[in-house]
This record gives structure tokens, sequence and C-alpha cells, in this order.
């Protein structure tokens, strides 16, 4: 039995069919990868950055770390005096000119080609080739234009961001890839991207070396350099993916592996030793009590969060002591006083790949002639010095990408990932509660009505009863009850569920999903 799950049904399937003629959970996720680059624009693609988390059948577990790092032009201070505030939900800060959120500065050194291939090369079957081929003709050929893809063109993220459809018309060649004459696409309307086609079949023809030492290098270098970005050819030919092991814990009995700092995984793990003091399932999701431990626990972590987690080859993360479970039983003690996408694949042999890969919110520049869209990783780094945090070249700043696995002995029980910024912990969170404490199924755990709290105000979802959101008030919390059903303002989980011998997986309705099942392998 094979499965994949992630945001975009056409890339499911495809990385099943990678699966049904004999490749693997890695060969499937590096080809998913690359076809929803092309179908998710925003989302991801080579210009992006991301981290994986592999398990492999012998029962090792290994984490590479593909992060955007800062460009060797950048200085610490060099944005200080434009700082104006740190966005409402802990995504970024707010700059005058917006220059850390779209244009040349916001972007850092693209890491995804570099951590596909290192994933191909340590654990895939299929050769670099055949891994991108399918995404070659979804761009040249083009597809329809998704309601999802529209909605993020025209939706306002409020004050805190540029609004996106001036996002992706932020330098001349976004524009006239992403929009028609400066008229966006409708849903329906076909979609073509020829140049990123033939940047795709370069990249086929000539590696992943290419991307970062050959052609492909020099024109992201020179485009770059002529518009003031902080990228230089030295700092592309030298970037390198980390090989690393994940961060461990457990919860209720289950071990828990995640990525760990600069990722989400230190606080994810938090949070649960946390929510671990107190008998959820007795209460059941929705009601007050549950609503209470997650915001305590959100709560709590995400403070650690902005004190401590930072990138640790430049930094001192605290992470034993963050993680140690009796840091968290005296904080409940405390407390009792008052665009980014995921992958998640299985394959018939017990390896298993959990990936997120992201543009952040994408940087809306386009180098003429290669067609794809750059990170805007340098939006999270603080531009005030002397923080965990603050900027510095080579550095990568904190993102809340989560992908987890969690095991019962040496088998695993579940895959799970998710894009969506600062929500990405909470909405990972949530889905393993509701499958581990409360029973739920894939499908329930993830489409369940949800909460975020980034320390300031309650975000919550309407289908949730009013009774949850007067309790967490009468309690002292400002609560934010969002408007629409499946709002997207939440993280998007993937997940897959080992039930018995059969393998469940689910995609967040808040965005088009796909889960493509196999039961024929062997």
């Amino acid at each position: 039995m094979a499965i994949i799950v992630c945001p975009q049904p056409l890339a499911a399937e495809i990385g099943l069919d990678v699966m049904r003629r004999g490749g693997n959970a890695v060969d499937a996720a590096v080809t998913c990868a690359f076809v929803q680059g092309v179908l998710d624009p925003q989302m991801c693609g080579i210009g992006g950055c991301g981290v994986m988390l592999v398990h492999d059948h012998r029962g090792e577990d290994t984490l590479l770390e593909f992060y955007s790092t800062a460009g060797s032009r950048v200085r610490e201070d060099m944005w200080s005096k434009l700082f104006i505030r740190e966005a409402a939900d802990r995504y970024g800060y707010v700059l005058e000119g917006w220059v850390n959120d779209v244009g040349y500065q916001s972007v850092g050194v693209p890491g995804t080609v570099a951590g596909l291939a290192t994933a191909l090369q340590r654990y895939g079957t299929i050769a670099w080739d055949q891994a991108i081929a399918p995404a070659i003709p979804l761009a040249r050929d083009g597809f329809p234009v998704t309601g999802y893809m529209h909605g993020y063109w025209t939706t306002d993220y409020g004050p805190d961001v540029v609004r996106n459809h001036l996002r992706i018309q932020a330098t001349p060649a976004a524009k006239e890839l992403y929009t028609k004459q400066g008229e966006l696409y409708q849903v329906g309307e076909r979609f073509v991207q020829g140049e990123l086609a033939l940047t795709l079949d370069r990249l086929a023809k000539e590696g992943p070396d290419d991307f970062y030492r050959g052609e492909i290098a020099a024109e992201i270098a020179k485009d770059l350099a002529v518009n003031g970005g902080f990228i230089t050819a030295d700092d592309l030919a030298n970037y390198a993916v980390n090989v690393t092991e994940p961060l461990r814990g457990t919860y209720r009995g289950l071990s828990v592996a995640a990525a760990g700092a600069p990722a989400g995984g230190l606080t994810l793990m938090q949070m649960l030793n946390y929510l671990e003091g107190f008998d959820l399932a007795a209460h059941g999701w929705p009601s007050t009590l549950v609503a209470r431990r997650l915001v305590e626990a959100m709560g709590w972590a995400v403070a650690d969060r902005e004190l401590h987690v930072a990138d640790p080859r430049f930094a001192d993360v605290p992470t034993g002591r963050l993680a140690d479970k009796a840091y968290a039983v005296a904080a409940a003690r405390a407390h009792d006083r008052a665009d980014t996408t995921q992958v998640c694949v299985v394959d018939d042999a017990g390896n298993a790949v959990s990936l997120t890969h992201t543009l952040g919110s994408a940087s809306g520049v386009v180098t003429p002639g290669l067609g794809f869209g750059y990170n805007d990783y340098m939006n999270c780094f603080d531009p005030r010095p002397g923080h965990p945090n603050s900027v510095r070249p080579g550095k990568t700043r904190v993102t809340m990408m989560t992908p987890t696995m969690v095991f019962d002995g040496d088998r695993l029980r579940v895959c799970i990932g998710a894009p969506g910024g600062t929500k990405i912990v909470t909405g990972v969170l949530q889905v393993l509660v509701n499958v581990i404490d409360h029973g739920m199924t894939p499908v329930e755990a993830v489409s369940a009505p949800r909460i975020d709290f980034q320390g300031d105000i309650v975000q919550m979802e309407a289908r949730i009863p009013m009774s949850v959101s007067n309790g967490l008030e009468m309690l002292g919390y400002r609560v934010n009850r969002r408007t629409l059903n499946y709002d997207s303002y939440f993280s998007r989980p993937q997940v897959i569920v080992a039930a018995g011998d059969r393998l469940v997986g689910a995609s967040d309705p808040r965005k088009d999903g796909g889960t493509a099942l196999d039961t024929t392998t062997t």
C-alpha cells in the first residue's frame, strides 16, 4: 500500500504514479514538489526553500534542511530605521516601503533545488531528469486556473503585508507572467509558464549544479545585482544543504520526530508537553476546557519562540531546557493561577516523507527569461540589531515549517505537515490532538474547526459554538470569531495515519487538496 497527500490533487496523482512505476516515497515527494512549483507558483517552486523529514524502511530518521539564507551583502542594521511594527500574526515585520516583503531585497538564497537533489541522491531510486519531467509539460502547455489560486491573488491579508494582486506584479517579468496585460487570469483560464518550462528542461539536462554554479546561477546573480539584491554568485555557489537529526520527544507514550530550530518542531514539542498534563479526551472538541488548554499551550510556547528560537548556527537556542517536560509542567501550573506547501508520502516498503517547501509569501520577483518566482524569506528577519533573529550574512530566519512524524514503538503512526506561516505549528498541534486524544479519523481531524493564538487575540472559526468563545472571554482572552467556514487564515495540514494495516490520508479542506492511494503496490 502506498499513499501521498498534498494540497494539489494533480500533484498527488503524479506522485502516486511514480510509486506505481517502482519509485519510493522520496522519489514521489521530489517529483510531486517540482509539480507543485508549477501548479502553485506563489506557494513554492525552485526559487524557494524548505525542510524534509525522511523515515526509511530501516527505521532511521533524517532531516534535510534547505532553508533560504541571507545574502552576503546584508548588514544587521540596514533596516533598523525602517522598522514600523511586528506583524499582528507574528509572521514577519512591517517596514517602510515593504522592502523586506516584496522586491529584490526580500529574496534569500534559494535552497529548494539543492534540497530536492540531496534527497534524491541519498534516498531516491529514479534519475534527476525523471523527477523533473512531469512538471515540464504542465508549465509549457499550461493548466486551468483553480479557484484557490485565483482566490489567493485577490485576497487581502490585512495591513501588515502587501496585497496579493500587487505582490504578483511587483516586477515587470512577474506582471507579464502572472497577468494578461495587467488583468488577472480568471478561474478556468489556461495559465502557461513557457519560460519556466525551458528553465526546468535545462535543469533536468544539466543537473542541479547549474542552478548554483552554471548558466542559471549566472542569470540569477546578474539580475539580483542589477536590481539591488543581496545575493552574489558566491552565495549561490557556496550554498549547502544541512543533513542532521530531527528533534525528538514524546506525547502520551508515542515518539515524536520533528524539525528543530530554526523550524517549528521545538515550539510543537513545547505545546505537546504542556497538553500532556491534561485529559483532553474526557472533554472532546470543541469544548471550552480543551480550547482553554490549547490557547494556554500556544501562548506559552509562542512567547518562548520569540525569545529563544533562531538559527542555531548564530544563536544559542536552549533546546534541552525548552523541550524539558518538567518545564512544561511548571508552566501549566502557572497558567492554572488565572505562499508554503506540503507533501506527505508513505510507500509500501515503509519509507515515509514529510516535506514542507515554500516561497514564504513570494517576493513578486521573476528574473526575465527564467520564469519562476523567488522567495521573500528576508521578511521574517528581525530588522532590529542585537536580537536572536536579527539578519546576518549566511543566516536563516525563524520558520514555523514543522514536518513531523509520530511513532508507536518502531511503527509509523502519523506523518504530518502543513503550509500556513506561523499558524503551521498550531494547526499541526490540533490535528495531532484530534487524532491521538479525540480518536478522529484523518478527514475529521483536518476538517474540525480550529483556533489559533499568537499571544494577542484568539482567532476562532465560527463553526465553534458561541459557548466556547464566551468561555474563553470569561477567562480574560480576547476572541475574534472569524466569519468564514474553513477559513484560509489557518494552516492547511496534510496527514497520513496508519490504522492497523491500512494507511489513511487527508488533505485540509481549507485549500484544494489531493489524496492518492494505491492498494495494488507490493
